[in-house]
């Protein structure tokens, strides 16, 4: 049985996380639109891709008292572009069964706490519609939708928006340190 009440342990990712993490993602992929992805994913394909860019964009995860995985939130480029590098795609994903827990900020604040660290000046968020949950939460740790495209995605037999939402970091004035 769950405990609902104790709050979740949050962590950096290790590499033993990876098969949870696929775990996770392919129950998205299989049986949501919330994950554009048609096939399944690898765990040791996803690993192998956070391995080179790990200092750089963090992942973290939430376990529970008995060290159960409860979900992730990851980091990644925006766009791969020079002049990008200090804004962040981030993404998190919730064991169905422990959503509604405070899981969810709890991953985020965490995220979102560590980019900060690494220097990024905004994180910006996609959201598949229609999900009232994920645009709840986005919007409870700090993000504002800042634009929604109509029928972006096709999955499951129907066309699906994206909302997208931004975090900002740094104030406007904020000057980027190089990186390396």
């Amino acid at each position: 049985m769950i405990d609902r009440s104790a709050p979740p342990f949050v962590r950096g990712v290790e590499a033993a996380d990876f098969s949870a993490i696929a775990e996770l993602t392919n129950h998205y992929i299989a049986t949501t639109a919330i994950h554009f992805g048609y096939e399944p994913v690898d765990a040791d394909a996803l690993r192998d891709a956070w391995w080179p860019k790990r200092d750089r964009y963090p992942y973290v995860v939430a376990v529970d008292a008995d060290g159960r995985f409860l979900g992730y939130a990851k980091s990644g480029p925006w766009r791969e572009r020079a002049a990008y590098q200090w804004s962040a795609e981030t993404g998190i994903y919730v064991v169905p069964e422990s959503q509604g827990r405070g899981i969810g900020a709890a991953l985020y604040t965490a995220l979102i706490d560590r980019c900060h660290t690494c220097g990024f000046h905004s994180l910006i968020a996609g959201v598949t519609l229609p999900n009232e949950p994920s645009m709840k939460l986005h919007i409870a740790v700090g993000f504002r939708e800042v634009a929604r495209f109509a029928r972006a995605g096709w999955k499951f037999g129907a066309w699906h928006d994206v909302a997208f939402l931004q975090l900002m970091l740094r104030d406007a004035d904020h000057v980027p340190a190089p990186l390396g």
